[in-house]
């Protein structure tokens, strides 16, 4: 029986979930009141700043922002290849 449930939506997984997912994030757009282009501008920013510092996977640059009850949380996930070591030109 848990496997038709799951092969027809009915499962842990199902599309309730998914739109539930979806849902929160909206509210942490919301709650943050950060639109889409807001949120652009700030990875742009992170990357010229990171990139001083480190060669970094601009490709595979993951930030986002999690939510729970009480507060909103900027979430990056930013692949390291190298730390760039000496002296580094911050002007």
């Amino acid at each position: 029986m848990d496997f038709l449930k799951n092969l027809f939506g009915g499962g842990k997984d199902g599309s309730g979930k998914i739109a539930k997912d979806r849902l929160k994030l909206v509210v942490a757009y919301d709650r943050t009141e950060m639109s889409p282009q807001l949120l652009d501008n700030l990875r742009d920013e992170i990357i010229t700043v990171l990139t001083k510092y480190m060669d970094i996977d601009i490709n595979k640059i993951e930030i986002d922002l999690d939510h729970d009850d009480k507060m909103v949380a900027l979430v990056a996930n930013i692949p390291v290849i190298k730390i760039k070591r000496g002296k580094v030109d911050v002007n």
